[in-house]
């Protein structure tokens, strides 16, 4: 049987090899890259992220000028042959867990995860190693602290909260998008 050549690197992993140097030298970490076609143009998306042992989420001052570097990075090796529309972003919080790094990433939210037995947990993730995920209580969560083992859990999701981590009682990093337009006069 004949196996035909390779055809070489696809777009997306020419796109990842011209753009992850400059994700790197920002201190983010390139999560995804997407290349398709749109009509007569191609869409490139490049999904970074904090690095796993932040807490918090990306600013939009950050973004924009990864974004800067990435368009940069893009022009010079030109891994996309015509024209192209460029969309850079994060993950956001509709990102399945699916990974360590994403569950370490996760921690100090609200989570759900969906255990191989069928059940069903929310709770805090508290900590996140391969060892194991721990979850601290929560409003209609875990009523203890309490200790999964990652091969139990087969999903994960972030829940999305409408009120600040510190009016929980919770340590959190501080988010400029929830400061008070009035200030402390």
């Amino acid at each position: 049987m004949v196996t035909p050549a390779s055809s070489g690197p696809t777009p997306a992993q020419r796109v990842r090899q011209a753009v992850e140097p400059a994700v790197t030298a920002a201190g983010l970490v390139l999560e995804d890259v997407a290349v398709k076609p749109a009509g007569r143009r191609t869409v490139v998306r490049v999904v970074v992220d904090l690095d796993d042992d932040a807490l918090g989420s990306l600013d939009l001052d950050t973004v924009g000028e990864v974004s800067r570097d990435v368009s940069a990075a893009l022009d010079a090796a030109d891994p996309v042959k015509g024209e192209y529309v460029l969309e850079v972003s994060t993950p956001g919080t509709d990102r399945p867990l699916t990974e360590l790094r994403h569950f370490r990433r996760a921690r100090t939210r609200l989570v759900r995860l969906t255990l191989r037995d069928g059940s069903v947990v929310t709770g805090r993730l508290a900590e996140a190693d391969a060892d194991g995920y721990v979850l601290d209580p929560a409003p209609d969560g875990v009523a203890t602290r309490t200790t999964l083992a990652p091969a139990d859990v087969v999903r994960g999701q972030v829940e999305v909260e409408l009120t600040r981590l510190a009016d929980t009682g919770h340590d959190a990093p501080h988010d400029p998008m929830n400061d008070d337009e009035e200030g402390d006069a």
